[in-house]
């Protein structure tokens, strides 16, 4: 079931954006008065094809991973001289532009329609409030306090834990002062923490921004209450049932869920002695973690038991939700970081200051997709939004092949007078192409290496 859910999540999610991203070049060009040949979600053979009564043929091809708009063009084939007019390239330089240029537009509009979703219908986060500081960090060479609730960084107000990290995502690879504004707003209790940073650098692949920076968010005590169970493993074996609370092992007290995970992560292969809260009775059981190895080489125990929910307490819950109006203005506002956060990203990549391993392909958006989607509604609108603002910037960069290489020509072309020469578009076709299929070879390799 899960690997079904992530399939249809990436079908949904890449079919959607695809299709519409290719539409805002359809419909400008149709506006245009440009001849469009073929509309196709997919690469490769089609699996569903009608030709409507414009003379366009409407495609969905097996390979789910793009899609293109074929229009008339004296490039790519004769031209009956009664159609030149409706040709792409026999139109003026303003107008191809625009043709380009729309379908990342619409991509980046629909983020903001996404988010705008979002708003209308109410977002709940968690305030963020310091749990605790790692001895040695950042947070704690800034003096910055358990329990406090951060309220602004780098003077942008915060309201949630996903606006703190996206904030500390922004300095990634910087030097500098870090400034946070921390207290207790009920109170009118606030005081200003400074951090010094030097070439921050995080590992974004196993670690946020947040926990690099040395904070534990708030979290409520988890009891150490068994939720669920996996079929056939190690707990089910025991004896263990959902709702069993575990009080000790092997003598030693379990304070809460943490506790335990540690015990049982340290312990494969072993046979530990639990006893355990059933109703109004204990109990011991004997059970022997299964042996498993993480990415790193290291061994670690496993039982296959999943934690009890937890009742949050409801002054560390916000609901973010404002009126339709204004939550486009949000919406545009949260586009806009997400588009800066992305350029940004991409320079500190080029310059080193990020790692290449961060580069995520097909594998990792299907991952993505399936996760999101289980999480619910909100959490596979926020994935849409960003996958989509993602498509938009990337397709917009100055690369032969990408929409933001055809815009490049078309500007020297503007400026100029004249398009460019078919030399140098076909060089940098070529040259487009290796430095895309080496991107996208990287990403595939940095996918599967997180397998």
């Amino acid at each position: 079931m899960g690997i079904v859910q992530t399939l249809l999540a990436t079908i949904v999610a890449l079919g959607l954006l695809v299709t519409i991203h290719e539409w805002g070049h359809f419909w400008v060009a149709r506006r245009c008065g440009v001849r469009v040949l073929r509309f196709s979600v997919g690469f490769g053979k089609p699996l569903w094809l009608r030709k409507g009564r414009d003379g366009t043929e409407y495609v969905v091809a097996a390979i789910p991973l793009g899609g293109y708009v074929r229009m008339l063009d004296e490039r790519e084939g004769e031209v009956p001289e009664a159609l030149r007019d409706q040709a792409f390239n026999n139109k003026p330089v303003l107008q191809r532009m625009a043709i380009v240029v729309a379908g990342p537009a619409v991509n980046l509009l629909f983020a903001v329609l996404a988010y705008w979703f979002l708003f209308v219908w109410g977002v709940t986060s968690v305030v963020p409030v310091v749990g605790t500081v790692q001895t040695g960090s950042l947070a704690a060479q800034a003096g910055l306090p358990v329990g406090a609730e951060l309220l602004e960084v780098d003077g942008h107000s915060v309201q949630s834990w996903d606006e703190v990290n996206l904030r500390l995502a922004a300095r990634v690879g910087e030097s500098g002062t870090l400034q946070l504004l921390a207290g207790e707003p009920k109170r009118g209790l606030a005081q200003s923490y400074q951090a010094r940073l030097d070439q921050w650098t995080v590992d974004l692949e196993n670690e946020s921004p947040i926990a690099a920076f040395g904070i534990q968010p708030y979290r409520p005590d988890v009891p150490a209450i068994i939720g669920s169970l996996s079929e056939g493993g190690a707990a089910q074996a025991s004896g263990l049932q959902v709702g069993d609370r575990v009080v000790a092992i092997n003598g030693e007290p379990v304070s809460d869920w943490v506790a335990l995970v540690e015990l049982i992560r340290r312990s494969p292969e072993q046979i530990l002695t639990l006893e355990v809260e059933r109703g109004a009775r204990t109990r011991t059981l004997e059970i022997t973690p299964a042996e498993r190895v993480d990415a790193n080489g290291e061994r670690y125990g496993f039982i296959g038991a999943g934690v009890a929910a937890v009742e949050w307490p409801p002054e560390m819950l916000r609901d973010l939700q404002y009126g339709p109006i204004e939550a486009v203005w949000i919406g545009v506002q949260k586009t806009g970081q997400m588009i800066g956060l992305i350029l940004d990203s991409i320079g500190k990549m080029i310059a080193g200051a990020i790692s290449v391993k961060n580069l995520s392909g097909p594998i990792t958006i299907a991952k993505v997709a399936g996760a999101s989607a289980a999480s619910g509604l909100e959490s596979f609108v926020s994935f849409l939004a960003y996958l989509s603002i993602s498509l938009g910037v990337l397709n917009l960069l100055p690369i032969p092949m990408l929409d933001g290489g055809h815009l490049l020509y078309q500007l020297v072309e503007l400026v100029r007078g004249r398009p460019v020469s078919e030399k140098v578009q076909m060089l940098g076709l070529r040259l487009g192409m290796a430095m895309l299929l080496s991107l996208m070879a990287l990403a595939i390799i940095n996918d599967i290496a997180r397998l």
